[in-house]
């Protein structure tokens, strides 16, 4: 097993696989099962695609809140029922390229081994959860193949096209803005490999080439996406893409622990004097995009990115199995030298505690919405209360990791001191 997982070639043979596997199951599960494998957003997307092909709106969907690029990805699936299931084809192959992106990164620009590059690869590669969600149809691997293309770009140091996959990135789903602050601050002149400026003063000497360049070339992108899709969809667009996530009140499938208090929200009786979802992006945003990035940045990117990550959906008033993906992407370039891999103990606990806290609210989840309990209170609030403060944990052993890093690093360092 050893041999089979630090050869490339077999890797990204296991990873195609798998997913090929859990695709054809999914079909059966379907078709036989009261319990289908099909989430229930893919219908969403689909539904939006059909609609695209018959020139009407995506929005014309409701609970369609993308952008409309989405559906026109997924175009295929209106073509015949045999090419209904092409977008979650699409989406397990964007798995795998962003697999492939995350090799390259700790291969070329991490300097590792290959047989210890793809061995922590793998991680993401060979998961099933990863797997499983973007078969069951998912999109979050079409935004993990974006999201590790703009890290390879970033410390490949191609500044114009991090800059189109920032852009990009933050119109495709509004959450990797967070990631322009690290980058920002990341990209000084010691990582860009140019000697340390003296003249100007050190106001002046932030705004360098790379900076200006990165932050013009993401907000054009953005902009223009945007100017397009207005164009042709009109207020739709912005209303369904941006501006109903910030007002989201979801409170299905909802690991957070304000679930039950968006619950109570929701009610039309209920008219609360401060909305909650308002104030539950102050500590959010307060971690993931200002304390973060500012102190942990310069030292090591790609877990910095990790920790905002974990930060801002363990904070989120909306917190679901796919959101998981988004932090999960970058825990092969965090591992390699970090406490958790280091004391066996320590990373075995960790695990331990966030699959346990997640099958407590599963079970509770479960009660209620096929057995009919009503379970809100006290059982899935607590459960997810035991969720956040065991992430809360982890977050923080995260952050002290990085931050003990005495030097500048790339993905991590042979001088990463752990606890």
């Amino acid at each position: 097993m050893a041999q089979l997982i630090s050869n490339p070639r077999y890797v990204f043979s296991a990873a195609f696989v798998l997913r090929a596997v859990l695709l054809v199951y999914g079909l059966f599960q379907d078709a036989y099962s009261p319990m289908k494998y099909t989430d229930i957003d893919y219908f969403v997307f689909t539904d939006a695609a059909r609609f695209v092909s018959q020139g009407a709106s995506p929005y014309k969907r409701d609970t369609y809140r993308y952008t409309p690029l989405l559906a026109w990805l997924i175009y295929p699936t209106t073509w015949s029922r045999l090419w209904f299931h092409s977008g979650k084809v699409l989406f397990a192959l964007g798995d795998i390229i962003a697999g492939w992106f995350i090799y390259q990164i700790l291969r070329r620009t991490a300097k590792m081994p290959t047989e210890r590059a793809i061995k922590f690869a793998s991680i993401w590669l060979l998961n099933p959860m990863v797997a499983q969600i973007s078969t069951r149809g998912s999109s979050e691997g079409l935004l993990g193949v974006i999201v590790t293309a703009l890290l390879w770009a970033v410390v490949q140091r191609r500044i114009v096209l991090a800059g189109l996959l920032l852009g990009f990135a933050v119109h495709f789903k509004i959450y990797p803005f967070i990631y322009a602050a690290s980058i920002v601050w990341w990209l000084d002149d010691q990582n860009l490999g140019m000697p340390k400026t003296t003249a100007q003063s050190g106001s002046l000497a932030f705004f360098n080439r790379a900076r200006i360049t990165l932050a013009i070339v993401s907000l054009l992108t953005f902009m223009a996406l945007n100017a397009v899709m207005f164009f042709i969809y009109g207020e739709p667009f912005l209303e369904h893409t941006f501006f109903y996530h910030v007002i989201r009140l979801d409170h299905r499938h909802n690991f957070s622990p304000y679930n039950t208090m968006l619950y109570l929200n929701s009610s039309p009786i209920v008219k609360p004097v401060l909305k909650l979802e308002s104030l539950a992006f102050i500590p959010q945003l307060l971690f993931s995009t200002i304390a973060i990035p500012l102190v942990l940045a310069k030292k090591d990117l790609p877990s910095t990115m990790l920790a905002q990550t974990f930060a801002f959906v363990t904070f989120n008033k909306v917190c679901t199995s796919q959101y998981f993906l988004w932090y999960l992407i970058f825990l092969p370039f965090y591992l390699p030298t970090s406490s958790l891999l280091q004391t066996p103990s320590k990373g075995m606990t960790a695990l331990v505690l966030w699959i346990v806290g997640q099958a407590l609210w599963l079970q509770q989840g479960y009660q209620l919405e096929f057995l009919g309990n009503s379970t809100f209170v006290p059982g899935l609030w607590l459960a997810s209360v035991v969720f956040f403060l065991i992430n809360t944990w982890i977050l923080g052993v995260v952050v002290t990791d990085i931050g003990s890093t005495e030097t500048t690093s790339l993905v991590s360092g042979s001088d990463r001191k752990t606890s």
